[in-house]
Order: C-alpha cells, then structure tokens, then sequence
C-alpha cells in the first residue's frame, strides 16, 4: 500500500497471545509505535543476558526451513515472522517495535488476519518523515531447478505466483495480487498456511510443527481437508503462499514497487532474491514517495532498548 508519500507508525500499542506452530511454546507479543525511519525491530523481552534486539532485515535470515527465522550477531532469534511483517506491509506500517517473551511469533489462525484486526485496533498515525520506497528498476531473478522467484519493475506493487502439487486437491494454482490494504483485507489475510497429514511425524522429529493443529493451518489427507470448516478460498493454498512472501519481501526494510512473481517457490528462495537483488546495484533504487525523481536520503541511527540500529536501509 504505497498511497502514503509520509511514514506511519502504530497510534496505540497492542498485545497478542497464542502459540509457536513450530515451538509449540506459548507466546505473547505486543506491537508499540516506533521511531520515524527504524523499520520494524524485534525485541525478545525474556532475554536479558545479551542484546535481544533483532532488526527485521533481509541479512538477518538464518533459517527458512518451513518458516522464516531472524537471529542478531549474538545468536538471538525470532521465527515465524513472515505472517505478521505480511500484515505490516499490507497495511502501511513502516515503523514498529515488536516485543516477543519467546522464539517464535505465534500462529494465531494460521493467517495473518488476526494481526490485521489488531493493527486496526491499535490505529496508525502519521510521521513527520518522507515514505522511501525500494524501486525495482531491472529485471532479476532466482532459480533452483524448477523453482523461480522473479523480481521485476512495475509502476505498483504485484505479488504474483505458481504452485503445482502431485495432490488432486491442490493441483496447479496461479494467484495474482495487487498490494493494496482493501484487496489485502478480502483476498489474502485470511488465507492459511497448509501441510499434509502424512509429513507431520516427519516434521515432529525435525522438532517442527509441534503447535501445529486444525485450529492454526489447513491440513490435507490425501483428496481431503480435515479441517471441519473447509476451506475459505477455492484457491487458499496459492493464496497463502502470496501471504508468506509479502512478508519474506517486507525483510528488505522498506516497501516494494515492482511485482514479485514466485513459482514453486518458498522462504529460502524468497530470500535469496533478496539477496540477489541487492548484489546488483543497477537493478534497485530508493525512491522517497512524492518525488517525481530517485532521492538519496541518509538518517541518524536511532536507539532501541539502549542499542542503536541503523534507519531501515537495503544494502
């Protein structure tokens, strides 16, 4: 949602409560406002014995094994961030503080659409500060076998993709999605997250998916979801997927203007795209919103919890 040329932080703090789908650990997180220009910032408040704050930046990805995990030089981590930075970027936030008792943020629905309704709750309030945007200027792209992320220049933001399973329920699926807080609200929040009933004991032993339950993500067993309620969208699967990489792209510290196109495509692969795109220097571009030309713009560190982190830049 780039209608804003001003930043937007939270108007009021809110509180979340629920469970780690991979942890299976209780967790209570609260969302306050934030300086102008910090980007979003994780705080682990039940840790005390080094620094516990993590920047919510595409180079502090340490795992995407089924979800996407941040982590600070001194081995503090987050997981699961992707649905709650999916919502932030959906609806405008570009500044908050995010503080977790726990490693992992909690599922919630599977969705991202409680943390939407809390962010309404909350309200957002206008900063005295210029919204920088990342501008894809040149086509790039990254690859594995059959698997593609796509990055490309667009006068808006569009988060497309493809998936195709050997499952006669999912099948082959293709999404496309204009970011936009209203269609965000109707078309993509409430998608869930998914997984197959005969990979769950394989997960377990991997030390996954131990809060996962018909409760927080849809469940397939063959050509059946076991879920009661079925499923909210014909297509929910594509959908979700759209989900998880709004927020994986969010991890560049600043909003998209491009379209995203993901085939087959995952965490890991979100993230090497990242990757990818800021080792090409010609490829991106950091326009301030409003202005007819690219802008460079440089700003003080700002200080959370006694550290200080940089102004949310990509490279």
């Amino acid at each position: 949602m780039l209608t804003s040329v001003s930043q937007y932080t939270l108007r009021n703090a809110f509180t979340v409560t629920g469970v780690g789908v991979h942890s299976g650990a209780p967790a209570t997180l609260t969302a306050r406002p934030a300086a102008p220009s910090s980007g979003i910032i994780f705080v682990r408040t039940d840790i005390a014995d080094r620094p516990n704050v993590v920047p919510a930046r595409w180079n502090n990805v340490t795992d995407t094994r089924l979800c996407t995990v941040l982590s600070n030089k001194e081995g503090v981590s987050v997981s699961t961030v992707e649905h709650l930075l999916s919502a932030f970027a959906a609806m405008g936030l570009d500044n908050a503080v995010v503080e977790i008792d726990g490693p992992e943020i909690p599922i919630m629905d599977g969705s991202a659409a409680d943390f939407v309704a809390a962010i309404d709750r909350a309200g957002m309030t206008r900063q005295n500060a210029a919204r920088r945007a990342l501008r894809v200027k040149r086509t790039v792209s990254y690859q594995e076998g059959d698997k593609e992320v796509i990055l490309a220049p667009s006068d808006a933001t569009y988060f497309g993709f493809e998936i195709e399973f050997d499952n006669q329920l999912i099948g082959r699926q293709k999404f496309t999605h204009q970011l936009r807080g209203d269609a965000y609200r109707a078309d993509i929040a409430s998608a869930r997250t998914f997984g197959f009933l005969h990979e769950v004991e394989a997960l377990r032993k991997m030390g996954l998916a131990r809060g996962g339950s018909l409760d927080n993500a849809i469940v397939v067993d063959g050509d059946k979801i076991l879920n009661p309620d079925g499923l909210r969208f014909r297509d929910e699967f594509v959908r979700h997927k759209i989900l998880d990489a709004i927020g994986d792209i969010y991890l560049a510290g600043l909003p998209l203007i491009g379209h995203y196109h993901g085939i087959k495509a995952g965490h890991a692969m979100n993230n090497r795209a990242l990757h990818t795109l800021f080792s090409q220097p010609d490829a991106f571009e950091i326009v301030e919103l409003g202005n007819a030309a690219p802008r460079k713009t440089s700003a003080s560190p700002v200080r959370v919890y006694g550290e200080e982190i940089p102004v949310a830049v990509t490279a």
